[in-house]
């Protein structure tokens, strides 16, 4: 009897001892996962961190709004004998409605011009806001249908006949990505002019600095476009120069950033914001050029250019309830002896809304 309750007490002791052991492991693994989740967390916040004298935080967990989005692009190409011709695509405009939680934003917008938008034009354009950093995705196709906004030939002739007429003859498309981080985040807050997710209480500024990387295709249908300018101008016997004469240029940009941007706070509940950056960029382009000569036959070139990115804000938001308007601007650069251009797209919009369900 005592031998039986001396196993008794052995079995009693080791399941004590095992389930010990096993609370042992559990505990270990529970503040391993929750460090890990808090650590994830710290690292997320810390993107938002703000000084409470400055910026006002977010008091609710869910946003509407009504926005109007309008777009452009202007192409700039410059050959040689000092010819020169700027295309400008129809500017859309779009409105719709957006829904947002927390710092996720989501909408859809229908354009109120499509029955006259240019055939196989395509658009997408997303900024993200937080107060370390922002992040711009965009993808833009010209499609087949273009202005010609204004063209010089040389040698004094009048090219009036020529400007402002529709030309299906150039496609155009620009894809990339604008990374760049803010360096006085606790004070300036971004969010605050174009996510409409804070408020800046005080007026301050900060550096930016950034890295961007972009990818151009360009195609020009010499044929057509001497088609057009013999009908138009069918007196002035015009001889285009043989580096208009390429099928297609790709060009991609690689680029480093700086400038600076200022909030400024003029009225209770009112903001303006402005920002410009200019980046070093180095550029490499490639294409094909219809001419027998050796120095068309390979058209590429690599070197460095000076791009700029702007962007302006002006909001009223109280908290509950926001106004206002955005726009941000790309300008990229590309010189060569015989060919040079400069793209040049933007955003511009316009919104009302109003946050609810108070954290």
């Amino acid at each position: 009897m005592r031998f039986l309750k001396y196993i008794l007490f052995l079995i009693a002791f080791a399941c004590a001892g095992s389930a010990s052991a096993g609370d042992s492991i559990e505990h270990k693994k529970q503040p391993f996962f929750k460090s890990l989740i808090n650590k994830a967390y710290k690292i997320v916040k810390a993107f938002n961190d703000t000084d409470d004298d400055y910026i006002e935080p977010q008091h609710y967990n869910f946003a509407a709004m009504i926005q109007n989005t309008n777009t452009f692009e202007i192409y700039d190409l410059g050959f040689d004998r000092g010819q020169k011709i700027k295309f400008a695509s129809d500017p859309s405009v779009k409105i719709g409605p957006y829904f947002g939680w927390r710092w996720f934003f989501l909408g859809y917008t229908f354009d109120v011009k499509k029955m006259n938008m240019s055939k196989g034009k395509k658009e997408f354009d997303l900024s993200l806001y937080s107060s370390l950093i922002g992040i711009d995705l965009f993808y833009r196709s010209s499609g087949s249908n273009c202005k010609i906004d204004k063209i010089s030939l040389g040698n004094g002739i009048d090219t009036k006949a020529l400007h402002d007429i529709n030309f299906n003859g150039l496609d155009a498309s620009v894809k990339g990505f604008n990374i760049y981080y803010i360096f006085n985040h606790k004070k300036f807050s971004y969010p605050a002019a174009f996510s409409q997710s804070t408020c800046q209480k005080r007026s301050c500024g900060s550096p930016i600095a950034g890295i961007g990387y972009t990818h151009h295709s360009l195609s020009l249908d010499y044929h057509k476009l001497a088609d057009v300018i013999q009908e138009r101008l069918p007196e002035a016997n015009i001889e285009l120069d043989d580096s208009f004469k390429f099928k297609k240029v790709k060009y991609t940009d690689i680029s480093l950033s700086g400038g600076y941007a200022y909030n400024w706070v003029f009225a209770r509940n009112f903001l303006f914001c402005a920002s410009l950056s200019a980046a070093i960029a180095y550029n490499h382009s490639t294409g094909d050029v219809v001419k027998s000569d050796e120095r068309y036959r390979n058209f590429s070139f690599s070197n460095f250019n000076i791009d700029g990115i702007g962007r302006l804000g002006l909001v009223w938001n109280n908290t509950k309830w926001y106004c206002g308007a955005s726009s941000i601007f790309h300008t990229y650069n590309y010189h060569r002896k015989h060919f040079s251009s400069r793209n040049t797209f933007g955003t511009i919009n316009v919104y009302f809304g109003f946050n609810f369900d108070r954290r």
